[in-house]
């Protein structure tokens, strides 16, 4: 048998380890920012690219697709070439996916805090980005599979299945949340409105979770957990059914994320019932990554790099336990819109993402340096503080998620609210917010112990970029199913039909959900008195979008008595048609904004932006004080409004004509009504004085743009006639 040598590479693995702990470190800093910003909201005060709106999508996106989309690929760079016996198809490639993936984080880094955001849920960054993104992707995927075809090891492990469909599900779910309507360069409409785009939205947003967050990570565990305990993996029947049972029914989950909300009533119900089954492959794996430890537990007791994966894998169970329970209805009309889901998430992130992550690290460094870890007391120094850190962020949270749902629910004996005003809650959950800094700052602290840790174990050791290996050549067999070969075992080495299988597995649950609610109008009822926005309240609401409001106000009022009497009539799903992109919202720091139109006046919306104190004592909210500053820019309005008329909202060609004549008539209307104030008159009166020719009238002002979409917010139905205006198409 014919015995070949070749190199493994290892400077790609090395790079995306680099840059997993940099980004790692940034991501993290601006998520513990963002927590004191809680406890201190005028913290970044005047600093607009600095505000918790525009940071917000930041830290998300740094961690998700930066920390551990670098992690994903120095795992999957270094495992599959070894599963495969193979160096990288090509090396070229490789760099490319590296330069690229880095190159779409600082673009990411520097396009989400100017406010260029399409405000979709992990998905925040414009089309350009998409389409690198997109670019980028295949370019792995191409790679991966070219490397897995010229394999010198005939049956694929089970952590190349999870590759594969990660490879495969991630593609399908950016391209079709990302399908946009370009308006400029940094500027696009989503082509899904309203209740379609929620879907769609978390049709992606949940399985960004599950074959991004997950799938890659669930392959990263079949091989590292293994190899650190030098034992092999417990069940490999159950992970066949772990795999298939997984991809097969995570993909229809994504409606849990919109129950008791205008999403049609099959969709949502369709949801729980798979979100419900999802348990037990989710449990299946832990099971299996837990039991491969038998027998090893005394080096788990000394080892760093197992006790990272066991604590993982808890995590994992943990928030895959907690994901099915969320998706009941009565469990989540607690906790939806509370901070029991930032803590929900955060166990996920920290503990399975970031635990693994760590233990992955700890494993490869000494063996890519061929030196031995500088100092296993700090990687074990590490761990503790990381998991004291995980436990004092997610308890709190907890904590605060249930305070939240039961005070926005109590009532009086009267019928009236006993917490009446939003702000009473945050007052009462500010003690948690204290706690969940100080638990990041923990876990934080334990990620530069480890980076201290890692360059003086480098130092240390030698550069090997190629790494000498050797196996023998692949030899060819029947392409039938031999005797007493299983079914699977032989589509373990049909890699393109395992590819094929996988892909039509993942796409039969989002052809049954998101066809039928696209393609079936009536699945949508439409209210006749429902009107597109005026050009000036368009650009109130890019502005909304923008300035990242959406991340802490919902704008969708469930159908619940506490809701109902809190923000008014609940939420109805044609409402939403002319919505390019959906801002239901999935968080509320602060109340719902739905129904929020006249019901305060232009002036008191002016000064909540300028200075939220002032009319809200107590808020948590960041002052806006440059959009009260700032020049509208109308330039793009005729644009934005012909894009908006490709998607199918009816603005005729005297509309987009008359644009900028009627956004002068709207945005005046409301700068006579902030006239109405006199401490307004004299404070405008002397701007307009010292201004000189720099001065920019109210009515030409950002601010008057937002109020504009607030005051709109809500207003096209009445309770009183809704039956009677609503339609069927």
């Amino acid at each position: 048998m014919e015995v070949q040598q070749f190199h493994y590479d290892n400077k790609i693995v090395k790079n995306f380890l680099y840059a997993t702990m940099l980004w790692g470190v940034v991501g993290m800093l601006v998520g513990l920012l963002l927590a004191f910003m809680f406890l201190f909201p005028n913290l970044t005060d005047g600093i607009s690219w600095l505000s918790f709106g525009r940071l917000r999508p930041l830290h998300t996106n740094a961690v998700i697709f930066a920390f551990v989309g670098n992690a994903i690929f120095a795992g999957v760079y270094y495992s599959s070439q070894r599963l495969l016996k193979a160096r990288m198809a090509s090396d070229l490639l490789s760099k490319i996916n590296f330069w690229g993936w880095q190159l779409i984080i600082v673009g990411a880094a520097i396009t989400l805090p100017l406010g260029y955001t399409t405000s979709k849920e992990y998905a925040e960054l414009e089309w350009p980005f998409d389409i690198a993104i997109a670019l980028v992707w295949v370019v792995f995927g191409w790679n991966l599979i070219a490397t897995i075809l010229k394999r010198r090891q005939r049956h694929l492990y089970v952590a190349l299945w999870f590759y594969i469909a990660t490879f495969v599900t991630v593609a399908v779910l950016h391209i079709f949340n990302s399908l946009e309507m370009p308006v400029s360069a940094l500027k696009s409409y989503s082509v899904y409105a309203g209740v379609q785009d929620a879907l769609v939205q978390w049709w992606y947003g949940h399985n960004a979770v599950a074959f991004f967050l997950t799938t890659p990570f669930l392959g990263l565990m079949y091989y590292f957990v293994p190899k650190a305990a030098n034992r092999p993996v417990y069940s490999y029947r159950l992970s066949i059914v772990h795999f298939w049972s997984l991809i097969f029914i995570y993909i229809w989950a994504g409606p849990h994320h919109l129950l008791y909300t205008a999403l049609p009533e099959w969709a949502q119900n369709l949801g729980v019932a798979f979100s419900v089954m999802l348990l037990m492959p989710s449990w299946g794996g832990m099971i299996n990554g837990l039991l491969t430890l038998r027998g090893a537990w005394d080096k788990v007791r000394t080892d760093p790099v197992l006790k990272f994966m066991v604590v993982a894998i808890t995590g994992y169970g943990m928030a895959t336990f907690e994901g099915p329970m969320l998706s009941l209805k009565n469990v989540n009309a607690i906790g939806h819109f509370t901070d029991w889901i930032i803590a929900h998430v955060h166990v996920g992130a920290l503990a399975w993402n970031g635990f693994l992550t760590f233990g992955m690290i700890y494993y490869l460094i000494p063996r890519l340096f061929k030196t031995k870890l500088f100092s296993i007391g700090l990687a074990n120094l590490h761990f503790w503080i990381g998991t004291l850190g995980i436990i004092i962020y997610a308890l709190p949270m907890y904590v605060a998620g249930f305070t939240q749902a039961s005070m926005w629910k109590q009532f009086n004996p009267d019928g009236t609210l006993v917490y009446g005003n939003f702000l009473e809650t945050v007052s009462e959950i500010i003690p948690m917010y204290w706690m969940r800094a100080i638990g990041g700052t923990l876990f934080i602290t334990g990620m530069l112990i480890m980076i201290y840790n890692v360059i003086v174990t480098i130092k240390s050791g030698s550069k090997v970029t190629d790494e000498l290996a050797e196996a023998p050549a692949l030899q060819r067999v029947s392409k039938h199913r031999v005797a007493g070969e299983g079914w699977h075992t032989w589509l373990e080495r049909k890699p393109i039909r395992l590819t094929i299988w996988a892909t039509i597995a993942i796409l039969i649950g989002g052809i049954v959900q998101i066809v039928p609610t696209i393609m079936v109008k009536s699945n949508i009822p439409t209210i006749s008195s429902v009107q597109p926005y005026t050009p000036l309240e368009l650009e109130g609401r890019d502005i909304y979008i923008r300035e990242g409001c959406v991340g802490c106000h919902s704008q969708m009022i469930r159908p619940f008595r506490s809701e109902v009497e809190r923000y008014g009539e609940y939420s109805k799903a044609g409402e939403y048609v002319y919505d390019h992109p959906f801002l239901w919202g999935s968080k509320r720091t602060g109340p719902d904004l739905h129904r929020i139109g006249g019901k305060y006046s232009d002036n008191w919306h002016l000064n909540h932006m300028y200075d939220p104190q002032s009319t809200s004592s107590g808020s948590i909210m960041p002052a806006y004080q440059w959009l009260v500053h700032n020049e509208l820019d109308k330039s793009q309005t005729e644009a934005k409004m012909n894009a908006m008329v490709k998607l199918g909202v009816p603005y005729s060609d005297e509309d987009i004509v008359n644009a900028q004549e009627a956004m002068l008539e709207q945005g005046t209307q409301i700068e006579k009504n902030l006239y109405a104030d006199p401490d307004f008159a004299e404070t405008y009166e002397a701007d307009k004085q010292s201004g000189g020719a720099d001065f920019v009238e109210m009515r030409n002002r950002e601010i008057v743009a937002l109020i504009a979409y607030l005051q709109r917010l809500g207003t096209d139905i009445k309770v009183t006639d809704l039956e009677e205006t609503t339609t069927q198409n």
